[in-house]
């Protein structure tokens, strides 16, 4: 599983690779494809399955290559694998994630602001009193679910109170954004994103006629080369941002945490020495590597290691795989709250290095320290549930429970 590779050394055979099978990352190992791959076939052609045949990368120069060529490989297609039937990515040359310079850095500079060093820092406090409370109503709980009940709700109260959305819709969007992005049942996703695309329509109209200081108020009102963006896509950003602002960080931070139950001595580190915990996140950060796979379209034809790969191709970067390269971390497979240097890729890289990087990186700091700090002591309560996705990896569920020491 994505969260603790069985995989040590290669194996001695070809493994079959599918990389496209949701269940490889809830019950299987997909290290051990992704090592095959890193040793054998670093760039390989993965044929058709329900979803088209792609080209997978699977080691970091070439990952790391390839998201700083926008040029060659292009983001306003997609971003990620979808089959053939449903069409183009509705977000596809829209949105900041899905779009190719110049458009990219044009989106990208109505909101980097936001999230620069210094505007994350003005609303530090912020994210430690939202970490207090968040943490502090589990512990009353004792008994719950790291991923609900503390890891999705940090981001998500931090991102809406960013966005301006009032505070009495903060549950209504918590349980929108479970049910749409969680696992289960397709059609309630599918309803729920609805739901919340909705929302996001009656708040920008709201908020282009009685704009305040919030990024919707920004996105509402912005222009580019003279023109507003269009309803559809002040909502489609929206949503981009709230998703992006949301799930990776709940991501990271439960599968953090079950790394820290499946290795207490780093844990024990932290406690012993909480300085550690700007590279305790970064190591949180690589191990976990939410984000599965990433995808480009070729926009020329282009040679990787040999291998030829025609414009329009599509090409996937394998982050969890980038981030355990042996030619770049030493004993990859080892959790190490210690390690540096920690040059992972797990925030992307280049024109779409994540616009949230430093936001995601104080939530969790902020979370585990508030743990840390009250000297919670956390067990395991029952087995976790890793989610059946391609598209992320890491917990869907986490029983835990809480004592105060």
């Amino acid at each position: 599983m994505p969260t603790e590779p069985t995989a040590s050394t290669e194996p001695a055979e070809q493994p079959h690779i599918n990389l496209v099978d949701p269940e490889l990352y809830a019950k299987g190992d997909p290290f051990v494809q992704w090592q095959w791959l890193r040793a054998h076939q670093p760039v390989y052609w993965h044929e058709p399955t329900d979803l088209p045949g792609f080209w997978a990368l699977t080691r970091y120069d070439d990952v790391r290559a390839a998201y700083r060529d926008a040029a060659t490989f292009s983001s306003a297609q997609g971003i990620l694998l979808r089959p053939e039937s449903h069409g183009a990515d509705p977000g596809g040359g829209r949105t900041l994630a899905l779009t190719d310079p110049p458009r990219h850095r044009q989106l990208r500079g109505l909101v980097d602001e936001w999230f620069s060093v210094r505007s994350v820092r003005a609303i530090e406090q912020d994210i430690q009193d939202v970490a207090h409370r968040v943490v502090g109503e589990a512990l009353e709980r004792g008994a719950c679910d790291f991923v609900t009940d503390i890891a999705a709700r940090v981001p998500l109260y931090v991102i809406c109170k960013m966005m301006g959305i009032p505070d009495s819709d903060w549950e209504r969007l918590f349980t929108l954004t479970s049910d749409a992005f969680g696992g289960g049942d397709p059609l309630t996703q599918r309803l729920a994103h609805l739901d919340i695309l909705g929302y996001f329509d009656a708040l920008q109209a709201d908020k282009a006629k009685n704009p305040s200081d919030d990024l919707v108020s920004v996105l509402a009102t912005a222009e580019i080369d003279g023109e507003r963006l269009s309803a559809d896509d002040v909502i489609l950003n929206c949503d981009n941002l709230l998703v992006g602002g949301t799930e990776n960080t709940r991501i990271a931070a439960s599968g953090g945490m079950l790394a820290f139950l499946r290795h207490p001595d780093q844990w024990q580190a932290l406690r012993d020495d909480p300085a550690l915990l700007p590279t305790a996140v970064e190591e949180v950060l690589r191990w976990t590597s939410t984000a599965t796979h990433i995808m480009r379209a070729a926009t020329r034809p282009v040679e990787i290691r040999g291998r030829q790969i025609a414009a329009g191709d599509r090409v996937t970067f394998w982050l969890p795989s980038a981030n355990r390269d042996e030619t770049v971390f030493s004993d990859p497979d080892r959790f190490d709250v210690r390690r540096s240097p920690n040059r992972h890729l797990a925030l992307g890289f280049g024109e779409h290095f994540c616009v949230g990087s430093m936001l995601a990186r104080v939530e969790l700091k902020h979370l585990y320290n508030e743990l840390l700090t009250r000297s919670i002591r956390i067990e395991p309560n029952g087995e976790p549930t890793l989610l059946s996705s391609i598209v992320v990896n890491g917990p869907e569920r986490l029983p835990v429970l809480l004592t105060a020491a």
